[in-house]
C-alpha cells in the first residue's frame, strides 16, 4: 500500500469504537474457519481456510501498520 492509502484507513483505525467492531468481527470470523478447517477433509480447502486465517489475523496490527504507512 502507498502513503495515500493508509492515511485514507487513519479514521477507521483512530476511531476506538470502529476498530473494536472490527476486530470482533475478524475473531468471530476465525473462530468459525478454525472450526471448519477442524473437519475439512480436502487439502485444497484446508489451504484456502488457513490463508483465510491468515488474512484475518493482519487485521490485528492494522492500527500500527496503518500508523507507520501514513508518516
Amino acid at each position: 500500500m502507498d502513503k495515500v492509502q493508509y492515511k485514507l484507513l487513519l479514521p477507521l483505525v483512530n476511531d476506538k469504537s470502529f476498530f473494536s467492531i472490527l476486530l470482533e468481527y475478524t475473531d468471530a470470523r476465525i473462530v468459525n474457519l478454525l472450526r471448519q478447517l477442524s473437519t475439512e477433509r480436502n487439502m485444497d480447502n484446508v489451504v484456502r481456510i488457513q490463508a483465510a486465517i491468515a488474512e484475518l489475523r493482519r487485521f490485528s496490527t492494522l492500527r500500527e501498520e496503518t500508523i507507520a504507512g501514513a508518516r
